[in-house]
């Protein structure tokens, strides 16, 4: 969380209500207060993923069939139990997975669980299971950490800080839920469209590599895929959506090579038992 924007003059009468409101315990706890709760972000997000969905459909573009679909979903279901296991948000995510036929080298996650997958990012980068693993770990995590609720949150306090008059707070200092509302494009822009921080990247870096260890998927498969993305960039194909500001690509790599000696073990641990 980053609170910065609000660290401003004029900002100093609205963070001292809030302080007071005992608000500031986190951008998630923002968007709770707000009434966007994590049941109301999840239904939201179901409601917008349908409507993908429906663009997809109209397009031809839900690939159901394909190899690349089948390998999809098969590891998709086999790190699903795992995702639930590590589900601490206290709302049960009814996970769902979509592969979308387009060139486009990107895959995401809504609230709740509702995810997609691009062929073009398995097809034009060859990736293995291992490596289709470590993205639907990384965005896995996305959810399961609420990233989104946390960037509504900031957008919340980044809304209030621009509007400090009568209309943001009541006399005992309740926001108003009618100035702060967040509508279903709000959430499908901060779902889909853009992109998380880069302290969320390497948390979703480092959760992603315990969820598919958990499933018996090779963690060192998460270095080789983002170098894999990383080079499509420096190719020339575009460099994919996923990657939108990431940490630097060398950082991540680095900071995922440190994370291996917690997480082999478990790999090891769940390849015996498979």
């Amino acid at each position: 969380m980053n609170i910065r924007p609000l660290c401003s003059a004029a900002a100093k009468p609205l963070v001292a209500l809030l302080l007071a409101a005992g608000l500031l315990s986190g951008c998630a706890g923002i968007a709770d207060a707000v009434g966007h709760d994590t049941q109301s972000l999840n239904t939201m997000a179901a409601g917008s993923y349908q409507k993908v969905l429906q663009d997809a459909r109209s397009q031809n573009a839900i690939d159901t069939t394909s190899a690349t679909a089948r390998r999809v979903q098969a590891v998709f279901q086999r790190m699903k139990p795992h995702a639930t296991a590590a589900n601490r948000t206290g709302v049960p995510f009814d996970w769902q997975m979509t592969v979308i036929r387009s060139k486009e080298l990107n895959a995401w996650a809504m609230p709740g669980g509702k995810m997609a997958v691009y062929t073009g990012l398995v097809e034009q980068l060859k990736l293995s299971d291992d490596e289709i693993a470590a993205v639907v770990g990384h965005e896995m995590v996305h959810a399961l950490h609420e990233h989104a609720k946390q960037a509504v949150g900031q957008q919340v306090l980044t809304g209030l800080a621009l509007d400090i008059g009568g209309r943001i707070l009541t006399n005992n200092t309740n926001i108003s839920a009618d100035t702060v509302s967040l509508s279903q494009s709000l959430l499908s822009e901060y779902g889909i469209g853009k992109p998380f921080n880069r302290h969320q990247e390497r948390d979703a870096d480092r959760g992603g590599l315990v969820l598919m260890a958990q499933a018996g998927y090779d963690p060192r498969a998460a270095i080789t895929v983002w170098e894999k993305m990383t080079a499509a960039g420096s190719a020339g194909a575009g460099m994919p959506s996923i990657l939108s500001t990431h940490p630097n690509h060398a950082d991540r790599i680095s900071d995922i090579r440190k994370q291996l000696p917690e997480v082999m073990p478990i790999y090891e641990q769940s390849r015996r038992k498979r």
